[in-house]
């Protein structure tokens, strides 16, 4: 039987990668340069399943997952993953903090360590990266640069590691999410994920939906809005809930919700991530 291929945010040596790794250390993994990327693989068939990150405990959403589960791809959340992220300043051997005048990574890695780098480097140029591992790769080929990534990325491109642990909370987690063509069957202890808006504008609309889950007792562990990229001032609400969507309380509030909005889609149903003991 041949290995699962699993498409990730590369090149190898990305949180993304180690995610995939975590999840599945039998697959074979396969680098694409952009999470539009790493979800077209899996819409065409090149991968059977793709990892992506989708939250931050410092930097919240991640919002080119979150765009491209609304408007791009129909492709569902079949797990997640929660990763404890701890980042490095990376050099070319032999470089010091004083010669340091680009500084490069991805846009969430820079924003988690947003206090070290205005501390440390005030006047560097920051750079942003598809991934923090093509930060590396792009440093290395600099003069006085420096990368903010993994310690894995370090040991791949032979870089040095300058500094470690230098993100602005010593707790910083990333949620990551399992894209596939299907999401994941009941297990008892599970999430739905799923995204709606309103034709209309009226006082009163959101709160009587999230009220229809709150009479069923069913917990909502994340809520929040994205642009619907139509209109200045209309959006598109985001829902974490306990339960799966099969579940019989489930799926009566889940069509009360269909049945108000003008766009509604669920992502998917899955495992709620549980840390190993």
């Amino acid at each position: 039987m041949s290995a699962k291929r699993i498409a990730f945010l590369g090149p190898p040596g990305t949180f993304s990668e180690d995610a995939a790794l975590r999840h599945d250390p039998s697959a074979h993994l396969l680098p694409f340069a952009s999470v539009a990327a790493v979800a077209a693989a899996v819409d065409s068939g090149m991968a059977d399943e793709g990892v992506v990150a989708i939250e931050n405990s410092i930097e919240g959403s991640v919002t080119d997952t979150l765009d491209i589960l609304i408007h791009e791809s129909r492709l569902s959340i079949r797990q997640e993953l929660v990763l404890p992220v701890e980042h490095c300043l990376l050099v070319r051997p032999g470089t010091q903090a004083a010669d340091i005048k680009v500084l490069l990574s991805h846009p969430q890695a820079l924003g988690q360590c947003r206090r070290f780098v205005e501390r440390c480097f005030p006047k560097a140029e920051i750079v942003a990266a598809l991934s923090t591992a093509a930060a590396v790769e792009e440093m290395m080929a600099r003069e006085n640069a420096a990368a903010i990534a993994t310690r894995r990325a370090a040991d791949l491109y032979a870089a040095e590691t300058l500094a470690h642990d230098i993100q602005d909370r010593a707790d910083n987690l990333t949620r990551f999410v399992v894209l596939a063509e299907t999401d994941h069957p009941p297990t008892g202890n599970d999430k739905t994920s799923l995204a709606f808006s309103f034709a209309d504008d009226r006082p009163g609309l959101l709160v009587s939906v999230l009220q229809e889950f709150s009479s069923r007792d069913i917990n909502l562990t994340k809520v929040e809005s994205r642009p619907t990229k139509e209109r200045l001032g209309e959006y598109i609400f985001l829902l974490d809930l306990a339960g799966h969507r099969s579940e019989s309380t489930v799926v009566e509030v889940l069509e009360v919700v269909e049945a108000q909005a003008s766009f509604f889609r669920i992502f998917g149903s899955y495992p709620r991530y549980m840390e190993s003991a």
